[in-house]
């Protein structure tokens, strides 16, 4: 270390400070990183690796200064942390090296990232659990920095870890914290909890902290002491330890990473998610609610796109985080479907709202940056002139009579104050920087004026001196001129020194001529080369004052943002209903769910969108109180049954969000949960097949679903044996019938399924519907009452396009699989023993081989020999 320059021994101790950091070192214009911190950003960044100290051999590169925000969100999208230290001291009037601070440390939760879209949220997540097995109860908190949104919740009992993984796997958090003896402990299963588990992926960045940050003794006191309150039962927290603590973690964090005071972070949300609609992080997947099922897809595929005609980026939010948290409170949604009626019945009014927030910025992103110091002059601006929109649509809003809209009205703050104060204060069109100088406006501060009129004037000043000093002196090639060793100066030829007064101060000699300098041009040299940096520092002073009272209205401004994005919310709902001629749904606490004429929302747009034809509407009914409530779909692949499951439950999201739905006519029962197996995916790498994912999810459905959730099964099983899966899927029916009553809808190939309608009650077969004609089938894409007769399979692989020799050889493989089954058929209604794939209907008793003697079994088909045993099956119950 004695051996280093100064400047690298204040590098050296910085980085031990921060190791787990990239160092950017501010030198000058640059910002420089050292050793191996330059060695990983020159290949992360593809930049040019030099060398400081050749004799040292020590790596080296940076980036200017000016353009540094584009690198680090570069390295903090890639999951880096970047400590920033900064010069503290203008080098001009340092005394030796110039001190150096690290003054932020960003990671990627930390960060305002620029990139974000206005509808995405960047979430910071805590964990913390305490106890296990029954016992265990997990806290998790959440804060999006770059709006203020602060939310915890806990969960409890056998499945708490799972339930808080789930939620992370939903909500999708840019960074977790967590302490660091989590990984490594045991979960409720007993087995150990891994940072790298399959259900953690989705966190790019995973931070340990020490154990100590998330005890109660460290963070509730942040807690108390951030929002400034003795008790933390008015945050909605008592009796919620667990989750005061990792809201305790996530703002010691905060300070430890020196994100200043968040004064815009003034509420903390406590939320169960038995408050909502449950969707587990499946579901969401598999339903693609906010983004594509596959990474790389458009997002022209989900319900967020299909339902996006907000106006603000505070809309855009509110309407991703409903859909993923749809509601479940009957009162709260008829009163958002009552409001979005009145605007949808009313073209003009509902125009007028819309128009009056089309001025609208993101007011909590803006006041973020203003919290956060990254607020520069125009984002102020930008800001007031948000502000400036708000009494129009305020008006707009009051036109309104629906109990909502008078609510959102009621004691709507427009700012007005806020909005003044930034007009008077701050110019019409100032700089991007507030170094650049001209951020405030005339006549604020008559020093500031001062100041700003000598620095214009200081050509004409200088010019008058010269002019004044010709005539006083009597000498016409007397000049006033400036350079930057001896500042201001009047030059004198050499053949005219002896008209020089007496008060003139000799500074410099040349060979023809001689400098001097007056006390009067003294006196203005201090002023002009003290005008710009007074100007700078008084402008600095009162932006601040800006920012600071800016601030003070943080509440105030997160309060009218949070009513805009609801009244744009219901403005949205409104004008999708009115253009795409959608319908009320009516909701209540049965079990009903009946749609007539359905349409899935996201298929249908696409088809207009691309001029692909018409969508083709189906209907559903389902009561898990006293009618059908499990739905068993058999069709061929293309036919349109997964996209019978996916509309289901699709418009019952949208009908517990408050939106209208694309259907002539909905009657839902609150749904407490969805679940979806949907689709086929592994993870080979964790060990863990396609079968066992399918498995592991069906699982989770049968083990938490209730006779008020909406359950949907597509193709189970068919990822093992044939028989094994045919006897597992047969085995999951009569359990969502006979036990849990749930709403289902089970799509499958498996034929032999729809025997089930004649021994369950309140199960009803559906088919997807085809069209057999000469030249191939036609997928009609209707469903309509009563089990199919095949699959056309082969027929949907020769519209894929396989080879002609494989369809046609297929066929033949076919035929005599058919000829196999039907003798396996006739060998089990003539053996008492039941052969392995029959076990699945009651042993054959010698009473069913007397019956089938009386039956020509070999002109029976395999249905019919299947339909015959189900009838045996019944005369022997009856």
């Amino acid at each position: 270390m004695a051996a280093l320059s100064p400047a690298m021994r204040q590098y050296r101790s910085a980085k031990e400070s921060y190791p787990d950091t990239l160092l950017f070192f501010r030198m000058g214009d640059f910002y420089e990183l050292f050793y191996e911190d330059a060695v990983l950003a020159a290949r992360e960044l593809q930049l040019t690796l030099t060398a400081r100290d050749k004799a040292r051999s020590v790596p080296m590169c940076g980036v200017p200064y000016h353009a540094a925000e584009t690198y680090l969100h570069r390295l903090l999208r890639k999951g880096y942390r970047v400590a920033i230290c900064e010069q503290m001291e203008d080098p001009k009037q340092a005394k030796g090296v110039v001190r150096r601070e690290v003054t932020r440390v960003l990671t990627p939760g930390t960060a305002l990232d620029l990139t974000l879209g206005a509808e995405q949220s960047n979430y910071l997540a805590s964990v913390v659990v305490n106890g296990i097995q029954k016992a265990q109860v997990c806290g998790l908190a959440l804060l999006d920095l770059s709006t203020g949104e602060f939310r915890a919740t806990e969960f409890s009992g056998p499945t708490a870890w799972l339930q808080t993984v789930d939620e992370l796997g939903r909500v999708k958090p840019i960074e977790l914290l967590y302490g660091s003896g989590l990984f490594g402990g045991i979960d409720l299963t007993g087995e150990a909890i891994r940072e790298d588990s399959a259900a953690l992926d989705a966190v790019q960045t995973k931070t340990p902290l020490e154990s100590w940050v998330f005890t109660a003794d460290h963070a509730l006191p942040l807690i108390r002491s951030h929002f400034r309150v003795h008790s933390l039962d008015g945050l909605g927290l008592g009796g919620h330890e667990q989750a005061a603590i990792a809201a305790g973690a996530l703002l010691h964090y905060m300070r430890a990473t020196k994100q200043g005071d968040l004064e815009h972070v003034n509420g903390l949300r406590f939320y169960e998610r038995s408050s909502c609609l449950e969707l587990d992080a499946v579901s969401v997947r598999n339903l693609e609610l906010v983004e594509p099922l596959f990474s790389g897809e458009s997002q022209q595929t989900t319900l967020f796109y299909t339902l996006d005609a907000c106006c603000t980026p505070m809309g855009k939010r509110l309407l991703r985080s409903t859909l993923l948290r749809p509601s479940s409170d009957l009162t709260q949604i008829e009163a958002r479907l009552d409001a979005v009626a009145e605007a949808t019945a009313n073209l003009r009014l509902r125009e007028d709202l819309r128009q009056a927030m089309s001025g609208l910025l993101d007011l909590e992103r803006l006041l973020g940056r203003v919290a956060l110091d990254s607020a520069g002059p125009r984002e102020v601006v930008s800001l007031a002139a948000t502000l400036r929109c708000l009494p129009s649509l305020l008006n707009a809003a009051r036109q309104f009579k629906a109990t909502k809209w008078a609510s959102l009205a009621a004691d709507f703050d427009a700012l007005e104050d806020v909005q003044d104060l930034v007009d008077r204060t701050i110019a019409e069109d100032p700089p991007v920087s507030l170094s650049d100088g001209g951020v405030i406006r005339t006549g604020v501060d008559a020093e500031l004026d001062e100041l700003r009129e000598l620095s214009r004037s200081g050509r004409q000043a200088l010019a008058a001196i010269e002019e004044r000093e010709r005539q006083r002196t009597g000498i016409a090639s007397l000049k006033v001129r400036f350079n930057n060793v001896f500042g201001y100066y009047i030059e004198v030829t050499k053949a005219n020194s002896k008209s020089v007064p007496a008060d003139y101060e000799r500074k410099q000699t040349l060979v023809n001529a001689e400098r001097f300098t007056t006390p009067e041009l003294k006196e203005y040299e201090t002023k002009i080369l003290t005008a710009q940096d007074r100007s700078g520092d008084i402008e600095r002073r009162i932006f601040a004052q800006v920012r600071r009272q800016i601030l003070d209205a943080a509440g105030r401004i997160r309060e009218t943002a949070r009513r805009v994005a609801e009244i744009d919310l219901l403005g949205c709902f409104a004008h999708l209903a009115a253009l795409r001629g959608w319908t009320r749904p009516s909701i209540d606490s049965s079990g009903l769910l009946e749609f007539i004429a359905a349409r899935h929302p996201v298929v249908e747009r696409r088809l207009e969108e691309s001029g692909g034809g018409r969508f083709v509407p189906n209907s559903v009914h389902l009561d898990a109180d006293s009618g059908p409530s499990i739905l068993l779909i058999t069709g061929p692949n293309m036919g349109g049954k997964s996209t019978y499951l996916r509309q289901t439950a699709l418009l019952v999201i949208m009908a517990q969000c408050g939106c209208f739905v694309p259907a002539e006519q909905m009657r839902l029962g609150l749904v407490d949960r969805i679940y979806t197996r949907i689709g086929a995916s592994d993870n080979v790498a964790r060990g863990r097949s396609t079968f066992m994912v399918e498995m592991t999810e069906t699982a989770a459905i049968l083990n938490s679903a209730t006779n008020r959730s909406l359950v949907l099964l597509d193709e189970m099983g068919r990822g093992t044996a044939t028989y094994d899966g045919l006897s597992l899927a047969w085995a999951t029916v009569e359990y969502l019938h006979d036990r849990l009553g749930a709403r289902t809808l089970f799509a499958t190939h498996y034929h032999e399924l729809t025997l089930l309608a004649d021994r369950l009650e309140r199960l009803l077969n559906l088919r997807v519907t085809v069209k057999e004609t000469a030249g191939g089938i036609v997928f009609l894409h209707a469903v309509e009452s009563g089990p199919a007769s095949k699959s056309y399979g082969i027929e949907v692989a020769r519209l894929a396009g396989l080879p002609s020799l494989v369809i046609a050889r297929a066929r033949e493989v076919l035929k005599l699989h058919e000829r196999a089954e039907s003798q396996q058929v006739r060998d089990a209604v003539s053996d008492p023993a039941p052969s392995m794939q029959m076990t699945m209907f009651t042993p054959l008793s010698q009473r069913i081989v007397d019956r089938v003697a009386e039956v020509d079994i070999d002109g029976l088909t395999p249905r019919e020999a299947l339909n015959l045993l189900a009838e045996l099956q019944r005369e022997l119950k009856g």
